[in-house]
């Protein structure tokens, strides 16, 4: 038995060019500064004293930035290349951080915060043209899973650190410390992965060099054009509005009605990480070749969906916390890397930037959604009200997926 799982362990693993293992320790640097998002709308709410629609708004702005950095990334990377996007992306999102450390007024807060989102989420579809491009048809869905892995591993000890320091220090200190893993992780990419559009020696064992006589793509049709993708990306934005709450309605939850500490919010959070990083991978490597990808989405969005009626049910006890987070995270696990794999899929190489984008647009639009939808509501009607309306979405999205999945 246990040698049946380390070999499940090991062949889930095998087979990754080297250039993608390169990219999710990168990524790992960049994520484990994730210590200002979990808890920055516990900060806005307790360190700044501002009221549920103030902290709703500013939010909001921070999602605003995040779609128009969504769809910047994506139609940079389709013209510059990923390199230049990650790079600028790190190093300035990081910058930006130290920015936003000093800003205590609403309107200016909701300037910098929009700017610092649009900086950092130029990075996610460039990443995502990154992984495709070291990685092959075959094993694109457990690239893709290691980048998450990588992600996860980082949310795991961001957030845990993250509360040990606002706990103990102030919240100062997470700025600082996210805004320093971002320009570090741009100084570990640069030097890693360097430019491949950049002239390489001929023994370089990273990049091939490209042929001479190559010839120049055609014009790629645009995703926007694609209405089954437009459709999906919809699904996926309903589905997201109700995952995010994850970052930004249930800290509050946990801090007001669980009468839960920072430290301890912090290690709910990072449980949802670190289950990803040692489940995710094997059970994507079991599951990719047996069921159908939009089966696992959509079983994915429902099991989210789920995961908030646990407190209407049963009431807001950490031990219903703790499942809420395991059922959100094995949701997570179903859908995020076959939607992913989905997407990488539909798109061509002229066009794999703006797919991508449209994709990171989706989340980033939920991000604007999210925090208005979800601290409005439960400040009008209390949080069993909210944690009802974002699971039938979630469900409701997952069922769609389910229904017309198979026919696109």
């Amino acid at each position: 038995m246990s040698f049946g799982i380390f070999r499940l362990y090991r062949e889930s693993f095998s087979g990754l060019s080297r250039q993608i293992w390169l990219l999710a320790l990168i990524t790992l640097i960049n994520r484990s500064g994730t210590m200002v998002l979990p808890f920055l709308t516990v900060y806005l709410t307790k360190e700044l004293r501002w009221d549920y629609a103030h902290t709703g708004l500013a939010m909001s702005c921070i999602g605003a930035g995040s779609l128009v950095g969504s769809f910047l990334g994506g139609w940079l990377t389709d013209r510059i290349g990923y390199f230049r996007v990650i790079l600028g992306s790190l190093l300035l999102g990081g910058l930006l951080f130290f920015v936003l450390m000093q800003v205590e007024t609403l309107p200016l807060f909701c300037l910098t915060g929009f700017v610092l989102s649009t900086a950092a989420d130029a990075f996610r579809p460039a990443n995502f043209v990154a992984v495709s491009t070291y990685s092959t048809p075959e094993n694109r869905t457990r690239s893709m899973s290691l980048i998450r892995m990588a992600v996860n591993l980082g949310f795991g000890v961001g957030p845990a650190v993250g509360g040990l320091v606002a706990f103990h220090w102030g919240y100062d200190w997470l700025f600082v410390l996210d805004g320093a893993t971002c320009i570090g992780a741009a100084l570990a990419f640069g030097v890693l992965l360097p430019d491949p559009r950049a002239p390489q020696t001929p023994t370089d064992p990273l990049y091939a060099p490209m042929p001479e006589n190559a010839e120049k793509p055609s014009p790629a049709p645009s995703p926007y054009r694609d209405g089954p993708y437009m459709f999906f990306l919809l699904l996926m934005v309903l589905n997201a509005v109700s995952f995010m709450q994850l970052f930004h309605s249930l800290p509050v939850y946990f801090k007001e009605k669980l009468l839960l500490g920072e430290d301890r919010i912090g290690w709910l959070m990072a449980l949802n990480g670190l289950l990803i990083v040692v489940l995710e991978m094997p059970l994507v490597y079991a599951l990719e070749n047996r069921f159908r990808a939009y089966r696992l989405v959509g079983l994915g969005m429902v099991l989210m969906g789920l995961s908030y009626v646990v407190y209407p049910l049963f009431g807001a006890y950490f031990p219903v916390a703790l499942l809420s987070v395991l059922l959100i995270t094995f949701g997570e696990m179903a859908a995020f890397p076959f939607s992913n794999g989905f997407v990488m899929s539909r798109a061509s190489e002229g066009n794999r930037g703006r797919y991508m984008g449209a994709y990171s647009m989706s989340f980033a639009t939920a991000n604007i959604v999210a925090p208005t939808l979800g601290l409005n509501v439960a400040g009008a009607w209390g949080f069993d009200a909210l944690w009802l309306i974002v699971a039938a979405m979630s469900v409701a999205a997952g069922l769609a997926v389910w229904a017309f999945g198979g026919k696109r």
